[in-house]
């Protein structure tokens, strides 16, 4: 079972903890299982950069960085070194553990 504590950059939305066991999931059906949007305009096939957010905790429970998502990371909105693809931080076999996440201000985005 993960514990993803999710905290937001645009004003006025408060952090929320979800708690999921679904092995195989990305961040970004997680969250918007939960009633969070994310944005997404591929389709969640690691071909934009809109579901960008930061791992802040947990990286060891997602996988590992692919060099086609460093490259579309590149290209997100503000990248930092914790930058992740939501899309492609999928959540691992193991133990579960606790994950935390920032989602950008979305009322920056423009879209690609």
């Amino acid at each position: 079972m993960y514990t993803i504590k999710v905290k937001f950059e645009q004003k006025g939305l408060e952090p929320v903890t979800l708690t999921s066991n679904a092995i195989g999931d990305s961040l970004l059906e997680v969250v918007l299982d939960n009633g969070i949007e994310l944005h997404h305009n591929c389709g969640a096939v690691c071909a934009c950069s809109t579901c960008h957010l930061y791992v802040e905790k947990g990286d060891e429970f997602l996988a590992e960085l692919s060099d086609k998502e460093e490259d579309f990371i590149d290209r997100a909105v503000s990248p930092r070194i914790n930058s992740r693809l939501g899309c492609q931080c999928v959540l691992q076999k193991g133990e579960g553990g606790e994950i935390e996440i920032t989602l950008p201000d979305q009322t920056q985005f423009n879209g690609e």
